[in-house]
């Protein structure tokens, strides 16, 4: 019988590794915009997060290397608030 490999990613607040399902995907898609992927399937470069606001706040500065793009303050205030929400329902 053959195993389904775990697909393991990195967050990027807290370093921890883990199974790419228990994180939440940024995504910078080919059209150059940046949201939330809770799929984890939309095309594009990719950043991995914990589900908690720790982890996105102290990884949000790394956010615009990972994803090699420049982000003004007020798309990371959206990204935050919308992360937020995404939480809390969780």
């Amino acid at each position: 019988m053959k195993r389904k490999k775990v697909v393991t990613r990195t967050c990027l607040g807290c370093k921890h590794s883990g199974d790419k399902r228990d994180f939440i995907r940024v995504v910078r898609t080919p059209e150059g915009q940046v949201m939330l992927d809770l799929s984890g399937k939309k095309n594009g470069r990719g950043a991995y997060f914990c589900p908690n606001e720790n982890c996105l706040r102290g990884g949000i500065k790394r956010l615009d290397y990972a994803l090699r793009v420049k982000l003004t303050p007020k798309e990371k205030e959206d990204l935050i608030k919308e992360f937020l929400e995404i939480i809390s329902v969780r």
